[in-house]
Protein backbone atom coordinates (compact mmCIF):
# COMPACT_ATOMS: atom_id res chain seq x y z
CA UNK A 1 0.00 0.00 0.00
CA UNK A 2 0.99 3.63 -0.40
CA UNK A 3 -0.08 6.82 1.33
CA UNK A 4 -1.12 10.18 -0.10
CA UNK A 5 -1.88 13.56 1.47
CA UNK A 6 -2.10 17.22 0.60
CA UNK A 7 -3.85 20.55 0.89
CA UNK A 8 -5.23 23.25 -1.40
CA UNK A 9 -6.34 26.79 -0.55
CA UNK A 10 -8.99 28.61 -2.57
CA UNK A 11 -6.99 31.83 -2.24
CA UNK A 12 -4.01 31.66 -4.62
CA UNK A 13 -2.10 34.16 -2.51
CA UNK A 14 -1.92 31.72 0.42
CA UNK A 15 0.98 29.30 0.65
CA UNK A 16 0.72 25.67 1.74
CA UNK A 17 3.19 25.07 4.55
CA UNK A 18 6.05 22.83 3.44
CA UNK A 19 6.48 21.65 7.01
CA UNK A 20 2.82 20.56 7.07
CA UNK A 21 3.36 18.43 3.96
CA UNK A 22 6.40 16.84 5.57
CA UNK A 23 4.53 16.07 8.78
CA UNK A 24 1.69 14.50 6.80
CA UNK A 25 4.14 12.34 4.85
CA UNK A 26 5.97 11.33 8.03
CA UNK A 27 2.68 10.28 9.62
CA UNK A 28 2.10 7.67 6.89
CA UNK A 29 5.66 6.46 6.34
CA UNK A 30 4.54 2.94 7.33
CA UNK A 31 2.29 2.87 4.25
CA UNK A 32 5.16 3.56 1.86
CA UNK A 33 8.68 2.75 3.05
CA UNK A 34 10.28 2.76 -0.42
CA UNK A 35 10.06 6.38 -1.55
CA UNK A 36 8.76 9.87 -0.71
CA UNK A 37 7.74 12.72 -3.01
CA UNK A 38 6.36 16.27 -2.76
CA UNK A 39 4.78 18.81 -5.09
CA UNK A 40 4.44 22.37 -3.79
CA UNK A 41 2.99 25.11 -5.98
CA UNK A 42 1.98 28.05 -3.85
CA UNK A 43 -1.56 27.38 -2.68
CA UNK A 44 -1.39 23.66 -3.55
CA UNK A 45 0.70 20.91 -1.99
CA UNK A 46 0.75 17.14 -2.58
CA UNK A 47 2.85 14.47 -0.90
CA UNK A 48 3.17 10.73 -1.20
CA UNK A 49 4.79 7.71 0.49
CA UNK A 50 5.30 4.82 -1.92
CA UNK A 51 5.37 1.06 -1.61
CA UNK A 52 6.80 -0.14 -4.92
CA UNK A 53 4.68 -2.76 -6.72
CA UNK A 54 4.64 -1.83 -10.44
CA UNK A 55 7.47 -0.14 -12.43
CA UNK A 56 9.86 0.04 -9.50
CA UNK A 57 12.31 2.62 -10.94
CA UNK A 58 9.81 4.74 -12.91
CA UNK A 59 6.66 5.02 -10.83
CA UNK A 60 7.73 7.71 -8.38
CA UNK A 61 5.14 10.30 -7.36
CA UNK A 62 3.85 12.99 -7.46
CA UNK A 63 3.79 12.50 -11.21
CA UNK A 64 3.07 15.13 -13.87
CA UNK A 65 2.04 15.13 -17.49
CA UNK A 66 4.48 16.37 -20.17
CA UNK A 67 3.57 20.03 -19.71
CA UNK A 68 3.45 19.75 -15.90
CA UNK A 69 -0.06 21.18 -15.88
CA UNK A 70 -1.61 18.11 -14.23
CA UNK A 71 -0.19 16.38 -11.15
CA UNK A 72 -1.31 13.16 -9.47
CA UNK A 73 -0.70 11.21 -6.27
CA UNK A 74 -2.26 7.77 -6.18
CA UNK A 75 -2.59 4.90 -3.72
CA UNK A 76 -3.66 1.55 -5.10
CA UNK A 77 -3.43 -0.49 -8.26
CA UNK A 78 -5.18 -0.24 -11.64
CA UNK A 79 -5.61 -3.79 -12.86
CA UNK A 80 -6.47 -2.96 -16.47
CA UNK A 81 -3.79 -0.29 -16.94
CA UNK A 82 -2.07 -2.15 -19.79
CA UNK A 83 -5.24 -2.26 -21.88
CA UNK A 84 -5.94 1.41 -21.10
CA UNK A 85 -2.38 2.34 -22.04
CA UNK A 86 -2.64 0.68 -25.45
CA UNK A 87 -5.86 2.57 -26.15
CA UNK A 88 -4.33 5.89 -25.06
CA UNK A 89 -1.24 5.30 -27.19
CA UNK A 90 -3.49 4.73 -30.18
CA UNK A 91 -4.94 8.19 -29.52
CA UNK A 92 -1.49 9.77 -29.59
CA UNK A 93 -0.49 9.82 -25.92
CA UNK A 94 3.19 9.21 -25.20
CA UNK A 95 4.38 7.52 -22.01
CA UNK A 96 7.62 8.02 -20.10
CA UNK A 97 7.12 5.21 -17.56
CA UNK A 98 5.61 1.72 -17.36
CA UNK A 99 3.47 2.61 -14.32
CA UNK A 100 -0.28 2.52 -13.84
CA UNK A 101 -0.02 6.00 -12.30
CA UNK A 102 0.87 7.59 -15.64
CA UNK A 103 -2.11 5.85 -17.24
CA UNK A 104 -4.39 7.70 -14.80
CA UNK A 105 -2.79 11.01 -15.78
CA UNK A 106 -3.29 10.56 -19.51
CA UNK A 107 -6.76 9.13 -19.05
CA UNK A 108 -7.70 12.21 -17.02
CA UNK A 109 -6.34 14.41 -19.82
CA UNK A 110 -8.51 12.53 -22.28
CA UNK A 111 -11.68 11.99 -20.28
CA UNK A 112 -11.60 14.36 -17.29
CA UNK A 113 -13.72 13.09 -14.40
CA UNK A 114 -15.11 10.47 -16.78
CA UNK A 115 -11.79 8.62 -16.46
CA UNK A 116 -13.21 6.85 -13.40
CA UNK A 117 -15.62 4.85 -15.55
CA UNK A 118 -12.67 3.07 -17.18
CA UNK A 119 -10.59 2.24 -14.12
CA UNK A 120 -10.70 -1.31 -12.74
CA UNK A 121 -8.88 -1.54 -9.48
CA UNK A 122 -8.53 -0.27 -5.94
CA UNK A 123 -7.54 3.35 -5.64
CA UNK A 124 -7.50 6.65 -3.84
CA UNK A 125 -6.53 9.42 -6.26
CA UNK A 126 -5.75 13.12 -5.94
CA UNK A 127 -5.21 15.17 -9.11
CA UNK A 128 -4.38 18.86 -9.28
CA UNK A 129 -5.51 20.42 -12.57
CA UNK A 130 -3.46 23.61 -12.83
CA UNK A 131 -5.26 25.32 -15.77
CA UNK A 132 -8.65 24.84 -14.05
CA UNK A 133 -7.14 25.43 -10.59
CA UNK A 134 -9.08 22.37 -9.44
CA UNK A 135 -8.39 19.54 -6.98
CA UNK A 136 -9.98 16.23 -7.90
CA UNK A 137 -10.24 13.42 -5.32
CA UNK A 138 -11.63 9.95 -6.04
CA UNK A 139 -12.07 6.61 -4.31
CA UNK A 140 -12.60 3.15 -5.80
CA UNK A 141 -16.04 1.61 -6.16
CA UNK A 142 -16.04 -0.48 -2.98
CA UNK A 143 -13.80 1.76 -0.89
CA UNK A 144 -10.89 -0.67 -0.54
CA UNK A 145 -8.49 2.27 -0.34
CA UNK A 146 -9.20 4.90 2.33
CA UNK A 147 -9.37 8.65 1.72
CA UNK A 148 -10.14 11.26 4.40
CA UNK A 149 -10.70 14.95 3.86
CA UNK A 150 -11.51 18.16 5.74
CA UNK A 151 -13.09 21.30 4.29
CA UNK A 152 -11.47 23.88 6.57
CA UNK A 153 -9.40 27.03 6.77
CA UNK A 154 -10.45 28.31 3.35
CA UNK A 155 -9.40 25.13 1.64
CA UNK A 156 -9.39 21.33 1.58
CA UNK A 157 -6.93 18.93 3.18
CA UNK A 158 -6.86 15.17 2.44
CA UNK A 159 -4.93 12.07 3.49
CA UNK A 160 -4.93 8.28 3.41
CA UNK A 161 -5.15 8.13 7.20
CA UNK A 162 -6.66 10.30 9.89
CA UNK A 163 -3.31 10.62 11.65
CA UNK A 164 -1.92 12.46 8.62
CA UNK A 165 -5.00 14.63 8.18
CA UNK A 166 -4.89 15.70 11.82
CA UNK A 167 -1.37 17.07 11.32
CA UNK A 168 -3.34 20.05 9.96
CA UNK A 169 -4.23 21.88 13.15
CA UNK A 170 -7.19 23.62 11.50
CA UNK A 171 -9.21 20.38 11.48
CA UNK A 172 -11.95 20.43 14.14
CA UNK A 173 -11.33 17.46 16.45
CA UNK A 174 -14.51 17.85 18.50
CA UNK A 175 -16.16 14.45 19.01
CA UNK A 176 -19.14 14.01 16.66
CA UNK A 177 -22.04 12.66 18.79
CA UNK A 178 -23.73 11.12 15.74
CA UNK A 179 -20.52 9.28 14.86
CA UNK A 180 -20.24 8.07 18.46
CA UNK A 181 -23.80 6.74 18.30
CA UNK A 182 -22.98 4.94 15.03
CA UNK A 183 -19.81 3.47 16.53
CA UNK A 184 -21.72 2.05 19.46
CA UNK A 185 -24.20 0.58 16.99
CA UNK A 186 -21.74 -0.99 14.54
CA UNK A 187 -18.38 -0.93 16.38
CA UNK A 188 -16.95 1.26 13.61
CA UNK A 189 -17.86 4.69 12.21
CA UNK A 190 -19.50 4.36 8.77
CA UNK A 191 -18.74 6.84 5.98
CA UNK A 192 -19.00 9.75 5.47
CA UNK A 193 -18.39 10.53 9.14
CA UNK A 194 -15.35 10.04 11.32
CA UNK A 195 -15.29 10.32 15.09
CA UNK A 196 -14.26 13.97 14.60
CA UNK A 197 -16.69 16.68 13.52
CA UNK A 198 -14.23 18.28 11.11
CA UNK A 199 -12.95 15.18 9.31
CA UNK A 200 -14.88 13.09 6.79
CA UNK A 201 -14.42 9.93 4.76
CA UNK A 202 -14.88 10.21 1.01
CA UNK A 203 -17.55 7.51 0.38
CA UNK A 204 -16.76 4.52 -1.84
CA UNK A 205 -17.59 5.01 -5.50
CA UNK A 206 -17.45 8.79 -5.10
CA UNK A 207 -15.36 11.74 -6.18
CA UNK A 208 -14.88 15.25 -4.83
CA UNK A 209 -13.99 18.45 -6.68
CA UNK A 210 -12.62 21.56 -4.95
CA UNK A 211 -12.69 24.57 -7.26
CA UNK A 212 -13.02 28.33 -6.60
CA UNK A 213 -13.63 27.68 -2.91
CA UNK A 214 -16.53 25.27 -3.47
CA UNK A 215 -16.37 21.57 -2.55
CA UNK A 216 -18.75 19.19 -4.32
CA UNK A 217 -19.07 15.44 -3.80
CA UNK A 218 -20.78 13.08 -6.23
CA UNK A 219 -21.21 9.35 -6.54
CA UNK A 220 -20.05 7.85 -9.85
CA UNK A 221 -21.00 4.22 -9.13
CA UNK A 222 -23.66 2.27 -7.25
CA UNK A 223 -24.15 -1.41 -6.60
CA UNK A 224 -26.84 -2.68 -8.95
CA UNK A 225 -29.02 -5.19 -7.13
CA UNK A 226 -31.53 -5.87 -9.91
CA UNK A 227 -30.89 -9.19 -11.62
CA UNK A 228 -30.91 -9.81 -15.35
CA UNK A 229 -33.60 -12.45 -15.11
CA UNK A 230 -33.66 -16.09 -14.07
CA UNK A 231 -30.38 -17.99 -14.54
CA UNK A 232 -30.02 -21.75 -14.38
CA UNK A 233 -27.64 -22.89 -11.64
CA UNK A 234 -25.05 -24.50 -13.99
CA UNK A 235 -24.90 -21.28 -16.00
CA UNK A 236 -24.56 -19.21 -12.83
CA UNK A 237 -21.70 -21.43 -11.62
CA UNK A 238 -19.87 -21.09 -14.96
CA UNK A 239 -20.35 -17.31 -14.97
CA UNK A 240 -19.11 -16.99 -11.39
CA UNK A 241 -16.04 -19.10 -12.11
CA UNK A 242 -15.22 -16.94 -15.14
CA UNK A 243 -15.54 -13.76 -13.08
CA UNK A 244 -13.37 -15.14 -10.27
CA UNK A 245 -10.76 -16.40 -12.72
CA UNK A 246 -10.52 -12.99 -14.39
CA UNK A 247 -10.40 -11.17 -11.05
CA UNK A 248 -7.51 -13.33 -9.84
CA UNK A 249 -5.66 -13.03 -13.18
CA UNK A 250 -5.79 -9.23 -13.03
CA UNK A 251 -4.45 -9.17 -9.47
CA UNK A 252 -1.42 -11.29 -10.30
CA UNK A 253 0.22 -8.37 -12.14
CA UNK A 254 3.12 -7.17 -9.97
CA UNK A 255 6.86 -6.50 -10.23
CA UNK A 256 7.45 -7.72 -6.67
CA UNK A 257 6.99 -11.07 -4.85
CA UNK A 258 3.34 -12.02 -4.43
CA UNK A 259 1.57 -14.54 -2.19
CA UNK A 260 -1.73 -15.26 -0.46
CA UNK A 261 -3.34 -15.52 2.97
CA UNK A 262 -4.66 -19.05 3.52
CA UNK A 263 -7.04 -19.91 6.36
CA UNK A 264 -8.21 -23.24 4.98
CA UNK A 265 -11.73 -21.90 4.49
CA UNK A 266 -13.65 -21.98 1.23
CA UNK A 267 -12.87 -18.44 0.07
CA UNK A 268 -9.11 -18.25 0.60
CA UNK A 269 -8.66 -21.85 -0.61
CA UNK A 270 -10.49 -21.07 -3.84
CA UNK A 271 -8.39 -17.95 -4.46
CA UNK A 272 -5.15 -19.85 -3.87
CA UNK A 273 -6.23 -22.67 -6.18
CA UNK A 274 -6.98 -20.19 -8.97
CA UNK A 275 -3.70 -18.34 -8.38
CA UNK A 276 -1.73 -21.54 -8.73
CA UNK A 277 -3.63 -22.64 -11.81
CA UNK A 278 -3.44 -19.28 -13.62
CA UNK A 279 0.17 -18.45 -12.79
CA UNK A 280 1.49 -21.94 -13.39
CA UNK A 281 3.82 -21.39 -10.44
CA UNK A 282 4.01 -22.56 -6.86
CA UNK A 283 2.20 -19.92 -4.81
CA UNK A 284 3.56 -18.78 -1.45
CA UNK A 285 0.80 -19.13 1.17
CA UNK A 286 0.73 -17.88 4.76
CA UNK A 287 -1.25 -18.88 7.83
CA UNK A 288 -1.09 -18.15 11.54
CA UNK A 289 -2.38 -19.85 14.65
CA UNK A 290 -2.73 -18.62 18.20
CA UNK A 291 -1.40 -20.07 21.43
CA UNK A 292 -4.15 -21.47 23.67
CA UNK A 293 -6.89 -20.60 21.19
CA UNK A 294 -9.96 -22.50 20.05
CA UNK A 295 -9.86 -20.59 16.77
CA UNK A 296 -6.69 -22.15 15.40
CA UNK A 297 -7.14 -22.91 11.67
CA UNK A 298 -3.61 -24.11 10.92
CA UNK A 299 -4.73 -27.72 10.49
CA UNK A 300 -7.21 -26.84 7.72
CA UNK A 301 -4.81 -24.42 6.03
CA UNK A 302 -2.10 -27.07 6.06
CA UNK A 303 -4.42 -29.62 4.46
CA UNK A 304 -5.31 -27.22 1.64
CA UNK A 305 -1.68 -26.22 1.12
CA UNK A 306 -0.62 -29.86 0.92
CA UNK A 307 -3.41 -30.68 -1.53
CA UNK A 308 -2.56 -27.76 -3.82
CA UNK A 309 1.21 -28.06 -3.40
CA UNK A 310 1.84 -24.47 -2.32
CA UNK A 311 5.01 -23.11 -0.71
CA UNK A 312 3.34 -22.89 2.69
CA UNK A 313 4.47 -20.86 5.70
CA UNK A 314 2.98 -21.09 9.21
CA UNK A 315 3.49 -19.20 12.44
CA UNK A 316 2.02 -19.50 15.93
CA UNK A 317 1.66 -16.26 17.89
CA UNK A 318 -0.01 -14.88 21.00
CA UNK A 319 -2.68 -12.22 20.73
CA UNK A 320 -0.71 -9.60 22.73
CA UNK A 321 -3.80 -7.41 22.58
CA UNK A 322 -2.73 -4.99 25.31
CA UNK A 323 0.54 -4.38 23.48
CA UNK A 324 -0.88 -4.07 19.96
CA UNK A 325 -4.14 -2.17 20.39
CA UNK A 326 -2.61 1.29 21.03
CA UNK A 327 -0.58 1.09 17.82
CA UNK A 328 -3.51 -0.20 15.81
CA UNK A 329 -5.70 2.64 17.08
CA UNK A 330 -3.06 5.11 15.89
CA UNK A 331 -3.41 3.70 12.38
CA UNK A 332 -7.20 3.58 12.45
CA UNK A 333 -7.26 7.10 13.88
CA UNK A 334 -10.65 6.54 15.51
CA UNK A 335 -12.48 3.87 17.56
CA UNK A 336 -12.66 0.50 15.79
CA UNK A 337 -13.69 -2.65 17.61
CA UNK A 338 -13.49 -5.48 15.07
CA UNK A 339 -11.31 -8.05 16.79
CA UNK A 340 -10.21 -9.46 13.41
CA UNK A 341 -7.76 -6.54 13.22
CA UNK A 342 -5.43 -8.38 15.61
CA UNK A 343 -5.00 -11.62 13.65
CA UNK A 344 -4.86 -9.65 10.40
CA UNK A 345 -2.01 -7.57 11.80
CA UNK A 346 -0.08 -10.67 12.87
CA UNK A 347 -0.66 -12.39 9.53
CA UNK A 348 0.30 -9.31 7.50
CA UNK A 349 3.54 -8.80 9.42
CA UNK A 350 4.44 -12.49 9.03
CA UNK A 351 3.62 -12.46 5.31
CA UNK A 352 5.66 -9.29 4.67
CA UNK A 353 8.82 -11.19 5.58
CA UNK A 354 8.51 -13.08 2.28
CA UNK A 355 6.29 -11.10 -0.13
CA UNK A 356 5.14 -7.54 -0.80
CA UNK A 357 1.62 -8.25 -2.10
CA UNK A 358 -0.84 -10.84 -0.78
CA UNK A 359 -4.26 -11.86 -2.06
CA UNK A 360 -6.99 -12.97 0.34
CA UNK A 361 -10.51 -14.38 0.34
CA UNK A 362 -12.05 -11.42 2.16
CA UNK A 363 -15.53 -10.43 1.03
CA UNK A 364 -16.88 -13.84 0.08
CA UNK A 365 -19.12 -14.21 3.13
CA UNK A 366 -20.52 -10.70 2.66
CA UNK A 367 -21.31 -11.21 -1.03
CA UNK A 368 -22.77 -14.70 -0.71
CA UNK A 369 -24.41 -14.49 2.72
CA UNK A 370 -22.07 -16.90 4.43
CA UNK A 371 -22.32 -15.48 7.93
CA UNK A 372 -24.94 -16.79 10.38
CA UNK A 373 -25.91 -13.18 11.11
CA UNK A 374 -27.82 -13.12 7.82
CA UNK A 375 -29.88 -16.12 8.93
CA UNK A 376 -30.47 -14.32 12.24
CA UNK A 377 -31.90 -11.36 10.38
CA UNK A 378 -34.38 -13.53 8.48
CA UNK A 379 -35.47 -15.14 11.76
CA UNK A 380 -35.76 -11.73 13.43
CA UNK A 381 -38.09 -10.52 10.68
CA UNK A 382 -40.29 -13.58 11.23
CA UNK A 383 -40.20 -13.07 15.00
CA UNK A 384 -41.19 -9.41 14.68
CA UNK A 385 -44.28 -10.39 12.68
CA UNK A 386 -45.47 -12.44 15.63
CA UNK A 387 -48.16 -10.33 17.36
CA UNK A 388 -47.11 -8.99 20.76
CA UNK A 389 -50.51 -9.90 22.21
CA UNK A 390 -50.03 -13.53 21.21
CA UNK A 391 -46.85 -14.07 23.16
CA UNK A 392 -43.98 -11.98 21.76
CA UNK A 393 -44.12 -9.52 24.66
CA UNK A 394 -43.95 -12.38 27.16
CA UNK A 395 -40.89 -13.82 25.42
CA UNK A 396 -39.24 -10.39 25.45
CA UNK A 397 -39.73 -10.06 29.21
CA UNK A 398 -38.56 -13.61 29.89
CA UNK A 399 -35.44 -13.19 27.72
CA UNK A 400 -34.54 -9.88 29.40
CA UNK A 401 -34.53 -11.59 32.76
CA UNK A 402 -32.15 -14.38 31.77
CA UNK A 403 -28.92 -14.40 33.75
CA UNK A 404 -25.95 -14.50 31.41
CA UNK A 405 -23.09 -16.89 32.08
CA UNK A 406 -19.56 -15.56 31.72
CA UNK A 407 -18.74 -17.97 28.90
CA UNK A 408 -18.54 -16.92 25.25
CA UNK A 409 -22.09 -16.50 23.98
CA UNK A 410 -21.63 -19.02 21.19
CA UNK A 411 -21.51 -21.76 23.82
CA UNK A 412 -24.51 -20.52 25.81
CA UNK A 413 -28.13 -20.89 24.69
CA UNK A 414 -29.18 -18.34 27.30
CA UNK A 415 -26.91 -15.69 25.78
CA UNK A 416 -28.03 -16.65 22.28
CA UNK A 417 -31.71 -16.27 23.16
CA UNK A 418 -31.19 -13.01 25.03
CA UNK A 419 -29.12 -11.49 22.25
CA UNK A 420 -31.54 -12.63 19.56
CA UNK A 421 -34.48 -10.98 21.32
CA UNK A 422 -32.45 -7.79 21.83
CA UNK A 423 -31.48 -7.86 18.17
CA UNK A 424 -35.06 -8.40 16.99
CA UNK A 425 -36.24 -5.46 19.11
CA UNK A 426 -33.39 -3.30 17.78
CA UNK A 427 -34.28 -4.05 14.14
CA UNK A 428 -37.82 -2.82 14.75
CA UNK A 429 -36.42 0.55 15.83
CA UNK A 430 -33.59 0.67 13.25
CA UNK A 431 -34.01 -1.77 10.31
CA UNK A 432 -30.33 -1.55 9.32
CA UNK A 433 -29.12 -2.88 12.69
CA UNK A 434 -26.56 -5.67 12.28
CA UNK A 435 -26.41 -8.83 14.40
CA UNK A 436 -22.66 -8.53 14.67
CA UNK A 437 -22.41 -4.82 15.41
CA UNK A 438 -24.96 -3.33 17.75
CA UNK A 439 -25.71 -2.19 21.26
CA UNK A 440 -29.33 -1.70 22.35
CA UNK A 441 -30.40 1.92 22.76
CA UNK A 442 -30.29 1.85 26.56
CA UNK A 443 -26.72 0.52 26.68
CA UNK A 444 -25.63 3.05 24.06
CA UNK A 445 -26.98 5.96 26.05
CA UNK A 446 -25.22 4.71 29.18
CA UNK A 447 -21.91 4.62 27.34
CA UNK A 448 -22.42 7.99 25.66
CA UNK A 449 -23.26 9.77 28.90
CA UNK A 450 -19.88 8.70 30.26
CA UNK A 451 -18.11 10.21 27.24
CA UNK A 452 -20.20 13.27 26.34
CA UNK A 453 -22.01 15.18 29.11
CA UNK A 454 -24.66 16.46 26.65
CA UNK A 455 -26.58 13.18 26.88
Amino acid sequence: MCGIAGKMYADRSRQVDRDLLQRMADAIVHRGPDDEGHYLHGHVGLCMRRLQVIDLPGGNQPMANESETTWVVFNGEIYNYRELRRDLESRGHEFRTASDTEVILHLYEEEGIGCLEHLRGMFAIAIYDLPADKLFLARDRLGKKPLYYAHVDGGVAFASELCALLEDGSVDTTIDPVALDEYLSYLFVPHPRTIYTGAKKLPPGSFAVFCHGELSIERYWQVRYAGDGAVEQPDAVDALEAELREAVRLRLVADVPLGAFLSGGLDSSLIVALMQEISGKQVKTFSIGFEASSFNELEYAGQVAASLGTDHHEDVVSYRAAELVPGLLDHFGEPFADSSALPTYHLSRFTRQEVTVALSGDGGDEVFGGYRRYQARLLADVYNRWPAALGRSLVNVAASGLREPTSYYGNSYRKKVKRFVEYARATRAAPDTSWAFFLPRGKKLTCMRKILPIF
